[in-house]
């Protein structure tokens, strides 16, 4: 069970892993995560399902090797098995056809925004998709989005490909050209931020998906308490999506900084 079929380093601490899962990969949504553990002792880590092949019965996984938990989940190699692999678990992504979709990721936000790329063009939106990150070298799944995607707009904050610039400039430069419906912004809180800021000053409706803050993934832990339009809410129970106009961006911000 949850054996590692392939493993592919999209740079030195970004690694994608094709694991079997035949229940999950029939039943996932895009927006749902699975918790992963590397070994029996092992601590659980949520991971947003990139991608899954039903026929197959994987699904893929993209992990950025940031401590002791991910350096171990990607320091294991196809043939090797993870202890665990449960989900799939949150709420799915809402998918309508609204139009003109604007997605953009930033780093290694664009694996969960790949499955909701999929769905919103198959839904029978035009999809823009914008890729950031600080250098080319940190751009991911760039080959895999085109398909899916009308435009690729790519960003980066050096100038070593695509356009110089943040993912802002590329976002607002799609609004200033046509009508936008909708945007879907995953990747860092601070990125995130920025863009729900420039969306609101448009008055275009804006998801955002705040797995970044999860640990426990069920809901007991509180790790990923945030607050929604006044509430409290738990990202893994009642996310990972959310309006990012009523998200608290500088409280979660706050919060991320107390697990560093």
């Amino acid at each position: 069970m949850n054996k590692i079929l392939e493993k592919e380093y999209f740079s030195e601490k970004v690694v994608k892993l094709v694991v079997e899962a035949p229940s999950i990969a029939t039943s996932r949504k895009p927006g749902h995560f699975v918790i992963v553990r590397a070994c029996e002792r092992g601590e659980r880590i949520p991971l947003t399902i990139a991608d899954a092949d039903t026929a197959r019965g994987t699904i893929t996984l993209v992990i950025q090797n940031v401590g002791v938990s991910t350096e171990k989940i990607c320091a294991l190699e196809p043939g090797e098995c993870l202890a665990d692999v449960v989900g799939p678990l949150g709420q799915a992504t809402h998918i309508a056809k609204v139009g003109t979709v604007v997605c953009c990721g930033g780093g290694v936000g664009v694996a969960p925004l790949l499955p909701i790329i999929k769905a919103m063009k198959e839904a029978g939106n035009k999809v823009v998709t914008v890729l950031a990150a600080r250098t080319k070298d940190l751009i991911i799944l760039e080959d895999q989005v085109r398909p899916y995607s009308d435009e690729v707009i790519i960003m980066t904050d050096d100038g070593s490909y695509g356009t110089k610039g943040l993912v802002t400039a590329g976002v607002e430069s799609v609004i200033a050209r046509e009508k936008v419906d909708q945007v879907v912004t995953i990747g860092p809180a601070i990125m995130m931020k920025f863009v729900a800021q420039l969306t609101a000053k448009y008055e275009v409706p804006t998801m955002c998906s705040l797995n970044t803050i999860m640990v426990d993934g069920t809901g007991m832990c509180g790790a990923c308490r945030i607050t929604v339009d006044g509430k409290m809410r738990f990202v893994c129970i009642d996310g990972p999506e959310f309006d990012a106009h009523k998200v608290d961006f500088d409280e979660m911000m706050m919060r991320l900084r107390s697990y560093n």
